[in-house]
């Protein structure tokens, strides 16, 4: 698997790089976030947001699992962690195969019900400022797209 790594210092850095990837990605699309607290996971989802045309003000959906956010593209930005150990199927299909972008924290927990093909970005805190955040494209559509942004 192909890695893409960008380095970040500042959050306006995170969101510009995800405002940039959200012009190269279409509905249905699955995007998976790994990273420590307060690696930048949000940050990197509000640009993300913005890229789509959401106005709203996007936050961790720690307690609700999911949040729909209404865009040019809509946006699910999920938060799977308290599914750890569940059976529990939320619908992620519906959203998977819907008409927006899934934004995926904790995926590992669901890993049975990710679609093949996906975007996993992992997001390293290197100081107080500098991220690494490393793509890992799965199938050869987010392999394209990764090698436009970098």
């Amino acid at each position: 698997m192909s890695e893409y790594i960008f380095e970040t210092y500042t959050e306006e850095e995170t969101r510009r790089l995800a405002n940039k990837l959200a012009l190269l990605i279409r509905p249905g699309d699955v995007i998976t976030l790994e990273g420590d607290l307060g690696a930048g996971k949000t940050t990197f989802t509000k640009g993300l947001g913005a890229g789509l045309g959401v106005r709203r003000t996007i936050n961790s959906p720690t307690f609700t699992i999911v949040k729909e956010y209404i865009g040019e593209i809509p946006l699910y930005h999920m938060d799977v962690y308290r599914l750890e150990n569940s059976e529990e199927d939320i619908g992620f299909e519906e959203y998977f195969n819907g008409d927006g972008i899934t934004v995926i924290e904790w995926a590992t927990f669901i890993e049975d019900y990710l679609p093949e093909e996906r975007l996993t970005i992992q997001i390293k805190r290197l100081d107080e400022h500098k991220r690494a955040i490393i793509f890992k494209p799965i199938g050869s559509y987010f392999e394209e797209i990764c090698k436009e942004l970098y």
